[in-house]
């Protein structure tokens, strides 16, 4: 999900700036380079396990399409992925009203069965974001996902329009805008918002002025529709999907669309579907999710065990959150000279660091790092690559344009000023920048779409796996998907934080539980809970 536009941080925190700085910043950890974009006994999990449904209830019309072009598949194997990975070339309409008209593509990977006697299916992997890559989410997960899966799928995933190896689009918008403490939009120190407002308005008009109709054509609607042109290019009735974070929105509303063609499906750490806000609401909700998440970095943050790291930051845990706070606004006032020249240290990119980093526990040395150097008069501060420098701007149009494009946004300055002053009072570590005012307030174009409404309507086929304390798709805003599908889904709750769960946080509880919804169809009974 969006969570610095929402989840574009899943894509972005994983890139190098486009112009790297003369001083070499910290490097991303391991986590930090794979797509996001991320117990119960086994006697437990077993005994609420129940066989789902194998085909659908109810079927909707498929929208008017000329036929898909077959896929010519090719070797492309990475350097850190599986050797068997093949790619190829899917020309999609770039307006999907006329399918005949001009023709955009999308870069879609495949992973075969290693079993062809065990084959079932085949299983589509959907990226997060908006912004993320499912060619190189398919590449970085494909060998742990064979390994589960027993050859019961061939796998497949693509960079939806606008990023990676497809067709994309830019905003021809200046380095300074792009970097992302300015495309994130936090307020000034005492949360003033006319430069961002500012700022705003100017992407907005780039955008408008060099996106074209690509950049027009950047929404959740245009993603579901190329990925039912993708089944029908691989000859397949229905597929089985594993969604992760934006992708699980994406899942949702292909699931709502095309009920007759889904077969077993994974929605791994979901947001709020409400279809009146849908970004909106999940760019607020990450106030919540890091309030939600804190406490887990407080308490790593005070652990003894980070004396020997020279990253302890207070005696006890309730001592975090003050010493964080005081030092941010410290950096407000008086911004710190970092090791990448005209980059500062402020109060803002240090609150945006946390936020990246609470997305995953291997993440939360370089926030500590960062206030170590900041508490330190001799010490330059080494910024995380992606706060060192401007974002490639394709990256920042893609992330932009889908959630401008997918609902319509107030367009009232006033508005976000009331609203970044109350979200302010009521959580400080994300100091506004949740309610703040984004390019979307002056969007040229109105969508195209209306947001889809998810609902009980379709197959019961649908399996939920989320964190409990989640920055990025808070808890709450997880339960709202799980209210708006009813019965259509069962939900499994890890006792865990950060984003993302299967083969991602290590608990065998929900990895097992996904793994034998997937490979065998058993799913809970009814939604269940796993242990940290």
């Amino acid at each position: 999900m969006p969570t610095y536009r929402p989840d574009a941080s899943e894509s972005l925190r994983t890139r190098n700036p486009a112009a790297s700085p003369p001083s070499r910043p910290s490097p991303p950890s391991r986590v930090a380079q794979r797509a996001l974009l991320l117990t119960l006994s086994a006697t437990a999990v077993a005994a609420t396990l129940v066989t789902a449904p194998a085909r659908p209830a109810h079927a909707e019309a498929t929208p008017r399409t000329s036929a898909a072009p077959g896929l010519t598949w090719r070797p492309c194997a990475p350097s850190n992925g599986p050797a068997e990975l093949e790619c190829a070339t899917l020309p999609v309409p770039l307006d999907h009203a006329d399918p005949n008209g001009p023709q955009i593509s999308l870069a879609v990977t495949r992973l075969r069965s290693d079993r062809p006697a065990a084959r079932r299916g085949t299983l589509l992997l959907i990226p997060g974001g908006p912004g993320g890559s499912g060619v190189r989410h398919l590449a970085q997960k494909g060998a742990a996902l064979r390994k589960e899966m027993a050859g019961a799928y061939d796998m497949v995933s693509f960079d939806p329009r606008g990023v990676g190896g497809s067709t994309t689009a830019s905003c021809a918008l200046e380095p300074a805008d792009r970097h992302l403490v300015a495309l994130r939009s936090w307020p000034g120190p005492d949360g003033d918002i006319a430069e961002n407002a500012a700022r705003s308005r100017r992407i907005a008009d780039a955008c408008g002025r060099h996106g074209g109709a690509v950049l027009r054509s950047l929404s959740t609607a245009n993603e579901v529709r190329d990925i039912d042109r993708f089944r029908q290019a691989l000859g397949e009735r229905r597929l089985s999907a594993w969604g992760v974070s934006y992708g699980t929105y994406v899942g949702a509303v292909y699931a709502q669309k095309y009920p007759q063609h889904t077969d077993r499906w994974v929605l791994d750490s979901a947001g709020d579907p409400d279809p009146a806000r849908v970004e909106r609401g999940w760019l607020a909700n990450t106030a919540v999710g890091a309030d939600d998440r804190f406490p887990d970095f407080a308490r790593w943050a005070a652990d003894p065990a980070r004396d020997d790291q020279g990253l302890r930051l207070a005696q006890r845990p309730e001592d975090v959150r003050p010493l964080f706070l005081a030092l941010a606004a410290e950096l407000d006032r008086e911004p710190k000279e970092s090791t990448t020249p005209g980059v500062p240290l402020t109060g803002n990119r240090l609150r945006l660091a946390l936020q990246i980093a609470l997305q995953d526990d291997d993440l939360f040395a370089e926030p500590a790092r960062l206030v170590r150097a900041a508490q330190d008069p001799a010490a330059k501060p080494v910024l995380p690559a992606v706060l060192a420098g401007p974002l490639p701007d394709r990256d920042a149009a893609v992330t932009m344009a889908v959630i401008c494009n997918d609902v319509r946004w107030p367009g009232s300055v006033s508005t976000y000023r009331r609203a970044v002053a109350e979200d302010r009072v009521r959580h400080p570590l994300t100091a506004g920048s949740p309610a703040n005012i984004p390019p979307c307030a002056f969007w040229k174009d109105r969508p195209a779409d209306k947001p889809t409404r998810i609902t009980a309507e379709g197959p019961s086929n649908i399996l939920m796996v989320q964190n409990l304390r989640d920055p990025n798709t808070p808890y709450a805003g997880a339960l709202k998907m799980r209210t708006a599908l009813a019965g259509r889904a069962r939900l499994v709750t890890v006792d865990h934080g950060g984003h993302g769960v299967y083969l991602a946080n290590g608990n065998p509880c929900a990895d097992r539980t996904v793994t034998t919804f997937l490979t065998e169809g058993r799913r809970p009974h009814r939604d269940t809970t796993c242990a940290d």
